[in-house]
């Protein structure tokens, strides 16, 4: 009886090339992914940032149409009811007080907001014009009253348990009756 025995081929020499592609291909994938995280961080922050400035921005324009509203009732040009009763206006009537409201809201702060600056502005105006001085169409006139209302404010209200505010935003307009 012959019992033929197989012997195992002899063994391959192998050089691990595999294993280094392997490996480099797992140092790429995770360096990809470091970037890809990193990308949506600063784009998370960029979203912050832009819903932070459009709070403030909502925020300062409600309070200016507020004051619109407040000049309205105090002109008694029209009687309705504000959002939120402002009792005492502090309004300027000096044409030459030097008013500048990029100074003005440069020295507003974070912890001051809201703040308004209010200018009664009409007989600052030169000029009479059918456009600009309020001359109707049957040649009567009638008295044009002009405001110059300045805001500021933050993101979030400056109150007790409230986020800190981050972000604010100012509006200047020119308001007429």
């Amino acid at each position: 009886m012959t019992t033929s025995m197989h012997k195992p081929a002899p063994a391959r020499r192998q050089r691990g090339a595999v294993l280094y592609i392997a490996l480099i291909m797992l140092v790429l994938l995770a360096l990809i992914g470091l970037v890809a995280m990193q990308v949506a961080s600063m784009q998370e922050r960029m979203a912050a940032n832009y819903n932070a400035m459009n709070m403030a921005f909502q925020r300062v324009e409600g309070l200016v149409r507020n004051v619109e509203c407040n000049l309205e009732d105090l002109e008694n040009r029209r009687s309705h009811s504000c959002v939120d009763r402002i009792s005492a206006i502090s309004i300027s009537y000096r044409c030459d007080d030097g008013h500048d409201t990029g100074v003005w809201v440069s020295q507003q702060s974070l912890s001051s907001a809201p703040a308004i600056s209010v200018r009664k502005i009409d007989e600052c105006v030169v000029g009479e014009s059918i456009i600009a001085m309020g001359v109707g169409p049957m040649g009567e006139t009638s008295p044009i009253v002009m405001y110059q209302i300045s805001g500021y404010d933050t993101d979030f209200e400056n109150a007790a348990g409230a986020p800190a505010p981050t972000t604010a935003a100012a509006v200047d307009t020119v308001f007429k009756l």
